[in-house]
């Protein structure tokens, strides 16, 4: 060959290297769903089919690449604009990482959780672990938290009495008003809300559409929120059934809980206590009657100075049945359930570590004491068997059991062991704030409550607000990207059972109701006072956020009273009392259809999710699997905004037709049904200011 034709032959391959398609890179996708991998949950032994799109004819080499390995995804199958690679590997005997990457000519980039990336991010990458599985009845599952002292009082019979006993310094008190609203000391105020209560309202939860009850501590306790417990084996009396009363309620001038006879009387007598289990029980069983699952909260990190193992409050001293308490006495069978830092204080030994310092919470001492650990591993097993059944665990603070992060996991590994042998099917969901995944490796928690992937980057976007109304933050209101860089971020960091069944809660018990964070006002009720909550809140937005609540993966979690309109600082505010015939009906007719659109559209728990459009308050994103097809728009700004929504990204057809099925409105929602023609696979909408849609390919 002359030089002629060399520099011929060198021309002709420059010329087909540049006449190559660029690579398509919006439409490069696969994730953690059964969408794109086969099975789900695979068992140990399996092997697991991966999947990934392409544009059609646009990519030479897909690679799988894991670890080491490096391997050519076969070219599957075509379908409308996309051909899907497959990837089928060896027998699973461990947790695997992967990532892609993708060649076209001299084009090439890598594919991760986060996305698209021209660097390698392994650390960003998929990953299964065989044999990890989580309920299936709690993936995608509507949840509906209750405090149950504020719901409903169903029983007046067992309602505390003023002056039953001391807390903190000062008498209980009954409130008699359940209007009231909670005062800034609020922990020993008890409205009456029990157990029966929450029965007298299950047709209610169930036209709601809630599927799973979750309650906040409901064993023995002196305090209204019960996160210091008293008795783990027994449901406290004044939520269950009080059979045998009796006894005094301290005189004024009387602080010493050991003559606190009626106090004693109802939950320290093993008749009030028994009774109340088996009305628990009961309660279980009509619970599951009805189709619908129960988690008890766990509090295993510290108990209450009441605790019987403790004793400090002296209730159990002179009670036949009951061994003594470690504040007692240096024998007591519990004095290594505590850590005590001064060995010469018995009787009446005060010198003990409290979590965070609180000595109403004695921090429980694992480390030192197997018989403890023995104990919570029955409570853990005990709750879930005949005759109570209840179907899993909350944890709370989960991650500060123990003295040490090596007890800790070391724990939750046997407490996994205990909960799943005795019911596969339980849940075990931890609070926790931060990254969770050393915990969530398949082999402690099922997932978490979910504030890093929803809650706060929800309320970031929508409101602008730290999630107390402590803050509030210009440079996050309406910032979709550093929303949808927060949600990718957080969710890379939960395996695909984990993330489908996390709680994903607007409000609760610790934090400022999602309504009353619309309004902007910094601070909490001790300053701005209780009418300040509901003062200029924005129903528009609150409606954006139960719309996003409702279509993205996780399990949507109601706050009791939320569907109503309860506003409320952080707390004790947000502990109000569930408004029983002052309903707002527009929020709770809203709040059934949102829910009814969740059930009815699978692909909205089961799908994948990708996000599409975004803008200064704006976002879109899809929910999708190769035969269905969802889109959610969200204008959180006050101008109408005209949008081109790529929704072929989300596998919309290029020529297709699209039905609203819910729009929603600063001043109400519609279920009226628009269709909208999607050309080239584009969505193009006028949507009006504060306004959320949902849309389905039809």
């Amino acid at each position: 060959m002359d030089l002629k034709e060399i520099a011929q032959a060198k021309r002709s391959r420059e010329y087909a290297v540049n006449m190559r398609p660029v690579l398509n890179r919006s439409a490069l996708f696969s994730d953690e769903s059964a969408n794109y991998r086969d099975p789900f949950e695979p068992e140990i032994g399996d092997r697991v089919t991966i999947k990934f799109r392409t544009w059609m004819d646009n990519a030479d080499y897909v690679f799988f690449i894991c670890g080491s390995h490096k391997v050519p995804m076969k070219k599957a199958y075509k379908e409308g604009v996309f051909d899907y690679y497959t990837y089928t590997t060896e027998p699973l005997t461990e947790p695997i990482h992967y990532f892609f990457e993708i060649q076209t000519g001299n084009q090439r980039c890598f594919y991760n959780s986060l996305g698209v990336s021209r660097n390698l991010q392994e650390y960003n990458s998929f990953g299964i672990v065989p044999g990890f599985k989580t309920p299936d009845w709690a993936k995608g599952a509507i949840m509906y938290q209750i405090y149950t002292d504020r719901f409903c009082n169903g029983d007046t019979s067992n309602d505390v009495e003023d002056r039953e006993y001391i807390y903190i310094g000062e008498g209980v008190r009954r409130v008699r008003d359940w209007r009231r609203y909670p005062e800034s000391m609020d922990v020993r105020d008890f409205y009456g809300g029990d157990i029966q209560g929450i029965w007298d309202k299950l047709d209610y939860l169930q036209d709601l559409g809630v599927e799973v009850l979750y309650l906040n501590p409901i064993f023995v306790s002196p305090s209204n929120h019960k996160y210091d417990s008293q008795d783990y084996d027994y449901i406290d009396p004044h939520y269950g059934v009080i059979v045998e009363d009796g006894g005094e309620c301290l005189p004024e001038g009387d602080n010493n809980n050991a003559h606190a006879s009626k106090y004693i009387q109802r939950v320290v007598n093993k008749k009030n206590l028994e009774a109340s289990n088996e009305f628990f029980a009961r309660f279980v069983a009509e619970v599951h009657r009805r189709g619908m699952k129960i988690i008890l909260d766990g509090v295993f990190n510290h108990c209450g100075s009441f605790n019987k193992w403790l004793d400090r409050e002296r209730l159990y001293e002179q009670m036949e049945g009951y061994e003594k308490g470690a504040y007692i006495s240096k024998d007591s069978p519990y004095r290594h359930f505590f850590k005590f830092n001064y060995e010469h204080g018995w009787p009446y030994n005060e010198y003990y570590d409290g979590w965070w310092g609180h000595d109403t919470l004695p921090k429980l001492c694992y480390e030192q004491s197997e018989k403890l650990e023995e104990y919570i591993l029955y409570i853990a097993r005990k709750w879930l068997e005949p005759p109570f059944c209840v179907d899993g665990w909350r944890l709370d603070v989960a991650a500060d059991l123990g003295f040490s992060g090596e007890y800790n996991h070391e724990f939750w590994r046997k407490f996994r062991k205990v909960v799943k042998e005795t019911n596969p099917e339980a849940l075990i969901l931890a609070e926790h704030y931060g990254n969770a995944n050393a915990w969530l490796q398949g082999d402690q928690w099922d997932t978490l409550m979910n504030y890093d992937a929803f809650m706060e980057p929800v309320t970031w976007f929508l409101t602008g607000m730290e999630k107390h109304s402590d803050e509030y933050r210009e440079d996050m209101y309406g910032n979709a990207q550093a929303f949808k860089d927060a949600m990718m971020h957080h969710m890379a960091n939960f395996y695909a059972p984990s993330l489908q069944t996390a709680m994903n809660e607007l409000s609760n018990h610790d934090h400022s109701r999602f309504l009353t964070r619309t309004n902007h006002k910094v601070g909490r009720v001790q300053e701005l006072g209780s009418d300040a909550a509901s003062e200029g809140v924005n129903k528009g937005v609150f409606r954006e956020a139960v719309v996003i609540q409702m279509t993205w993966v996780g399990a949507p979690t109601l706050y009791y009273g939320d569907e109503a309109g309860l506003c409320g600082f952080t707390d004790p505010d947000n502990r109000r009392t569930y408004p029983w015939g002052e309903e707002d009906q527009g929020l709770l007719s809203f709040y059934k259809e949102a829910i009814c659109i969740r059930k009815e559209n699978p692909v909205l728990t089961h799908g994948s999710t990708r996000f599409l459009e975004l803008d200064y308050q704006f976002l879109s994103y899809g929910r999708f699997s190769e035969q269905e097809q969802m889109v959610v728009v969200v204008n959180n700004g006050k101008e109408e905004k005209e949008v081109n929504i790529p929704v072929w990204e989300a596998g919309v057809p290029r020529e297709a037709f699209m039905e609203r099925v819910m729009l929603t409105l600063e001043n109400g929602f519609s279920l009226g049904r628009e269709v909208y023609h999607v050309k080239k696979g584009i969505l193009y909408l006028k949507v009006p200011p504060i306004c959320s849609m949902i849309l389905r390919r039809i």
